[in-house]
């Protein structure tokens, strides 16, 4: 039999139109907390007079509550939403593209947000949200699970405190999968290892060196007994959960010379993960001299996600795809549209 959805949208498309602006409105509102009527119209590109038609409908059936500073989602609403997701996800087209990308780079599991990161804090919030439920229905108590720096993976660390609760994961480590950026304490991978480790009772280890080494700085580090111990443990995590950067961008952030940002982009390096530097074709044509994981850890770890999003991070997304050792992807809409060309470009 035909799918449902597909008979209701051909017979009924006025019906289908109404449910996915309806569903927006309430989506958008839940993603903002708290959100005036223009700012809403605005946002979702339609004229006040609809959107106040609109929203006093959703009021009068008890999916929002209008209050002196704006509108916000009610409880029901919220229901309401988590059991529409997956009718919705598929009404958009997301439930396709995700079996596509899965299957053109051989991933376990792919998961896809509706908007875009780059230009939406309140997109980047649900990318969190999204990526801390993926991590915690893959993670058993008793695991070590190695966590990389970066702001999405700060959001995912806060939106850990918003999953239903359950049985603290005592036994569980998280740990930094390598040194830090130097960058501000918020999105190093110190800080973001112990704050998942505090939202889910969990234990947690601290790797306390620069991200980037000299080599006697390395040599020297190598040596002590006390950080030998903390990168065993981390590079015997069961769980990678990482971003993935613009390799222009990462150089940058690292304060490479001149150059070595000329040689990265002679080597065609467009994509950076875990220290590492990918080529289009997913090749490593460069590693920083770090602690913490090594490629051949990586390679074999039993779950790894990916996580990142916005359209500009497509093609680093699709380099680090093809280097072959992912397992999840949880990312945006407007970065798996640019995969999905990566994927066709290729066909």
């Amino acid at each position: 039999m035909r799918n449902l959805l597909e008979i209701q949208e051909q017979l009924l498309p006025d019906l289908m139109d109404t449910l996915k602006r309806r569903y927006s409105i309430l989506h958008q509102i839940k993603l903002s907390g708290i959100v005036g009527r223009r700012t809403l119209a605005s946002s979702l590109s339609m004229t006040e007079r609809v959107l106040r038609a609109e929203t006093d409908l959703l009021k009068a059936q008890g999916l929002i509550e209008i209050e002196t500073l704006g509108m916000r989602i009610s409880g029901s609403g919220i229901c309401l939403l988590e059991e529409l997701e997956p009718v919705m996800n598929e009404l958009f087209g997301l439930v396709e593209l995700e079996e596509k990308i899965r299957q053109a780079y051989g991933l376990r599991k792919v998961v896809i947000i509706p908007g875009d990161s780059e230009s939406s804090p309140e997109v980047k919030r649900e990318l969190g949200r999204a990526g801390a439920r993926t991590l915690l229905s893959f993670v058993q108590d008793g695991d070590t699970i190695a966590v990389t720096g970066g702001s999405t993976l700060a959001e995912v660390a806060e939106q850990m405190s918003s999953l239903p609760g359950g049985e603290p994961l005592t036994s569980t480590w998280f740990v930094p999968a390598r040194g830090g950026l130097g960058e501000s304490m918020e999105i190093q991978a110190n800080t973001i290892a112990s704050k998942m480790a505090k939202r889910v009772g969990a234990e947690y280890r601290l790797l306390h060196v620069p991200d980037l080494l000299s080599e006697d700085a390395y040599q020297s580090l190598v040596q002590d007994q006390h950080i030998q111990e903390i990168v065993d443990v981390i590079r015997r995590c069961r769980v990678i959960i990482h971003g993935i950067g613009d390799a222009m961008e990462m150089a940058r952030r690292r304060k490479l010379d001149e150059g070595s940002i000329r040689n990265l982009q002679a080597d065609g390096a467009i994509a950076e993960s875990f220290g590492y530097y990918f080529s289009e074709d997913g090749e490593v044509v460069h590693k920083m001299l770090t602690l913490g994981l090594r490629l051949e850890d990586i390679m074999r770890t039993e779950t790894i996600i990916g996580i990142a999003g916005g359209q500009g991070k497509g093609k680093a997304i699709h380099a680090v795809l093809k280097f072959g050792h992912e397992d999840i992807l949880v990312t945006d809409e407007a970065a798996a549209l640019e995969v999905e060309k990566e994927i066709d470009a290729g066909i």
